[in-house]
């Protein structure tokens, strides 16, 4: 099969790296060769599916997020959740917190414990139920208390690299990235991560890249990464070229497409991408997930933790909405084994659908914050303790 059976029309025109045009990411004393960053998703990047990722390519693999308080608290599943693979070097873990003081008892304890070599905060959150307690994507709008949150996690990581991960804003008329990225560099984070949307946007129409462009040129002295409309690995070479950013982050293109890493290696490493898999190969990949995940967690609750996974898998096989029916309604593997053994294994990848969304989309929307929110932006009050208790994606 041809190169170009894996370029989308926009990026017919993009060749694999030049040698030397691209150097390994610097997090601190982390060099992340290719410089790709997973990015955390609740409920999705747990132990299974970091090491799924890793046998495709290498980089970074961050946890899906980790609650402060709850860390502290020593929350059963939080603490399942906070744990690593014997093999996964480096471990990398996403914190989020909205009070400086658990913050930093977090840090402490993560590093007491010997758990981390990378830690990572999540100040992207666009969820109502979070931005509307002053959470997730509203903590920007407060620049001192986010200072006071990125503070307290620098100063007791020691020699553990901390990054941030953030959104323009929380829309067109508050746009904090570029605040948000000087603190962190004045604080003494090691990298940051832009996801080129503001949170009005949710995950709707395409991600910005000339705001990266601008993060890149406002901060200097630290690596910036950028996130957002990472489909096919030439993408994240166009990105690169275009705003300069030192890596990129890869979240809702790898749902299903774990292979995506594999392809990422081999165009910063100068060569095609090579074949898609086909559908054959997709469901031995299925397999191996379901097996993954079935030693790490319940064997009922893997199952059915699951059934996402499926959907998003077969998705570009648009001629199987059988086999999608199906396997979206699992109960075990062996009934997973039973479909899988009666398809066409010969069928090939529908590459027509390389850009098609996956995960989370929708339209855009207004943003909830607490009443009053907007009239003290100068006040550092941590929010109350519920803006901790559901988040999701940045």
């Amino acid at each position: 099969m041809s190169e170009l059976t894996y370029k989308s029309e926009i990026n017919q025109d993009v060749q694999p790296a030049a040698e030397g045009e691209f150097s390994p990411a610097e997090i601190g004393p982390l060099q992340v060769w290719p410089p790709v960053v997973l990015a955390p998703m609740a409920g999705i990047t747990n132990a299974p599916f970091r090491s799924l990722c890793r046998e495709f390519g290498a980089g970074l693999y961050v946890s899906e997020m980790i609650t402060s308080r709850l860390l502290v608290a020593e929350d059963e599943y939080t603490l399942k959740l906070a744990a690593f693979a014997p093999e996964e070097s480096p471990r990398s873990l996403q914190l989020y917190g909205t009070d400086p003081y658990y913050m930093g008892e977090a840090v402490k304890k993560l590093l007491a414990e010997h758990r981390v070599d990378h830690i990572d905060m999540n100040f992207g959150c666009p969820v109502r139920k979070v931005t509307r307690k002053g959470g997730g994507s509203a903590i920007p709008l407060k620049p001192k208390l986010l200072r006071n949150l990125v503070r307290a996690a620098v100063r007791n990581a020691e020699s553990v690299p901390v990054t941030i991960k953030f959104r323009m804003g929380i829309n067109d008329e508050y746009l904090t990235y570029l605040t948000t990225g000087k603190i962190a560099e004045d604080e003494g984070c090691a990298a940051v991560a832009l996801h080129a949307r503001t949170a009005a946007q949710l995950y709707d129409g395409e991600a910005r890249w000339e705001s990266i462009a601008r993060l890149k040129a406002a901060v200097t002295s630290i690596p910036v990464f950028g996130n957002g409309d990472i489909w096919e690995a030439y993408d994240a070479l166009r990105m690169m070229r275009a705003t300069g950013c030192d890596g990129v982050v890869v979240g809702r293109g790898c749902l299903g497409r774990p292979w995506l890493f594999r392809d990422l290696a081999d165009v910063f490493n100068g060569k095609a991408p090579q074949p898609f898999p086909n559908l054959g190969a997709v469901a031995d990949i299925m397999l191996r997930h379901l097996r993954l995940l079935c030693d790490w967690s319940e064997p009922r609750l893997a199952v059915h933790a699951f059934r996402k996974h499926c959907g998003w898998y077969i998705k570009d096989f648009d001629e199987t909405p059988w086999l999608r029916e199906k396997l979206v309604r699992i109960n075990s593997i062996e009934e997973m084994e039973d479909i899988l053994a009666t398809i066409d294994r010969d069928t090939p990848y529908p590459t027509h659908q390389l850009r098609l969304p996956r995960g989370k989309f929708g339209r855009s929307q207004k943003v909830s914050l607490p009443i009053g929110y907007l009239d003290q932006l100068d006040d550092d009050t941590p929010p109350n303790a519920a803006a901790e208790a559901s988040i999701s994606g940045g």
